[in-house]
């Protein structure tokens, strides 16, 4: 909040007054369309009819902080970064829950702390009218429920847990592809208890799917096109693949080109984006070299920040030597976490490993802004955390009995563990009448 106050003010005086492009760019836009009594339309300043181009979870957020204090006002630009920072805030909740499982509740404390003054944690909040801290919320909040949904037999849990994933896809559609994968790890944890596995993981899935159709149904009805959630993916790929070397994403969009405003305006929306469809796949295909060495370009600026340091550079982003050492930082605590949580529990680290390899691959063929990363950034924060506190001062526990090849755990350490299923392995051993037994890595005696 100490933040909001330096900077409200400036959202609605930005450089260009008349299209108010730092409040919420897209996504102001289609919120000004929905309080001037124009309904999701118009994803640039011009009015242009019907959109899918953005999600709708947060423009609607924004189109009720117009309604109560205006449009474009200074007390909305207060209001709308207050409720940004407060989902940052309540985000200190599941960040909590999941490095709890995780890491026991010492880990647990130190992560949802450093979360709550993480700078890209206030930044991006406090200072950006973007969906941020509503997707960071919602994702961290499913994620935390991914990593225990395998203990429910519940049919409500399971699809509770699907409907929350389909509205976190409504803020950010890039993290639907993370659901399959967790879901499956889900269903696979589940069957080895001999549960029901297939129901319960069809269940979230068509929850999910239910939540997401209302609004598949609208876009086909208003633009003749069967979209889930947003339709610019190709026009994104074509602005950062048509031989722009830079991170700014302005050659083919239509809010920087005059020119590309114009075809816009003739084309319409589908037919527009139905082009750039086209020619990013020409692109691609008369370019895979290129395409190759820039996704590696991104995918290395994605958990570093370097980009360049050219001269050019430094002066249109002076922060960035700082930028990289902070995020490269931040990388190598989280990698040294990932290693450690392999070693010691592998089912603990595999919810994890799907979130940093799957959601970020949307980012590596488009824009890998820092902004961007914010919704896995709870769970990166997480890992950095396994990776700089000493060991000795987490409990760590992952069920490792669901992977073979795991090291077991020291008999003395298992009644300790907050999973169920250890000590009552223990206590089976014990009234079996089987003595302890150290199953240390330096130890001959097998399970």
């Amino acid at each position: 909040m100490a933040v909001v106050c330096f900077v409200y003010r400036d959202l609605p005086y930005a450089e260009e007054y008349l299209s108010h492009p730092q409040f919420g760019f897209e996504m102001g836009w289609i919120a000004r369309a929905l309080a001037s009594g124009h309904g999701f339309s118009s994803p640039y300043y011009p009015w242009s009819g019907p959109t899918a181009m953005q999600p709708p979870l947060y423009p609607v957020l924004l189109f009720l902080v117009f309604r109560l204090f205006g449009i474009y006002t200074v007390t909305s630009g207060f209001a709308i970064l207050s409720i940004n920072s407060l989902l940052s805030a309540l985000t200190c909740i599941p960040v909590y829950f999941s490095a709890k499982y995780s890491l026991g509740a010492r880990g647990a404390k130190v992560a949802a702390w450093v979360w709550a003054f993480y700078p890209f944690a206030i930044y991006f909040s406090a200072g950006r009218v973007w969906e941020y801290s509503l997707t960071g919320l919602l994702f961290t909040t499913c994620f935390c429920i991914a990593q225990r949904i395998h203990h429910t037999t519940n049919f409500f849990a399971w699809m509770g847990w699907g409907a929350l994933f389909g509205v976190t896809a409504l803020s950010n559609p890039s993290t639907l592809s993370t659901l399959p994968f967790l879901l499956l790890l889900a269903m696979w944890k589940t069957r080895w208890s001999s549960r029901r596995w297939l129901l319960n993981g069809t269940l979230t899935a068509f929850a999910a799917i239910a939540v997401l159709t209302p609004w598949t149904v609208r876009n086909y009805r208003a633009l003749g096109i069967l979209c889930p959630v947003r339709d610019n993916f190709w026009l994104e790929v074509y602005d950062d693949n048509s031989g722009d070397t830079s991170l700014d994403p302005s050659s083919a969009h239509p809010n920087s080109n005059p020119v590309e405003m114009k075809k816009w305006l003739s084309m319409g929306e589908p037919a527009f984006l139905k082009e750039k469809h086209a020619l990013a796949i020409d692109y691609l295909k008369q370019h895979p070299e290129f395409f190759a060495g820039k996704t590696m370009r991104r995918f290395f600026y994605y958990w570093t920040g370097y980009w360049s340091l050219s001269a050019q550079e430094l002066r249109e982003q002076p922060y960035s030597p700082g930028n990289i050492f902070y995020v490269g930082c931040i990388t190598l605590l989280m990698l040294r976490g990932i290693r450690r949580f392999w070693r010691q529990s592998r089912t603990a680290v595999l919810p994890y490993l799907v979130l940093i390899a799957i959601f970020p691959l949307t980012y590596y063929i488009t824009h890998p802004l820092m902004d961007y990363r914010q919704p896995i950034e709870p769970a990166v924060i997480v890992l950095a955390v396994a990776g700089a506190l000493p060991w000795r001062r987490m409990q760590v526990c992952g069920s490792s009995h669901w992977i073979g090849a795991e090291r077991a755990r020291s008999w003395k350490y298992a009644p300790s563990c907050s999973c169920s299923h250890s000590s009552s392995f223990v206590r089976a051993m014990v009234a079996a009448g089987i003595p302890p037994v150290d199953f240390g890595t330096n130890s001959p005696n097998k399970l």
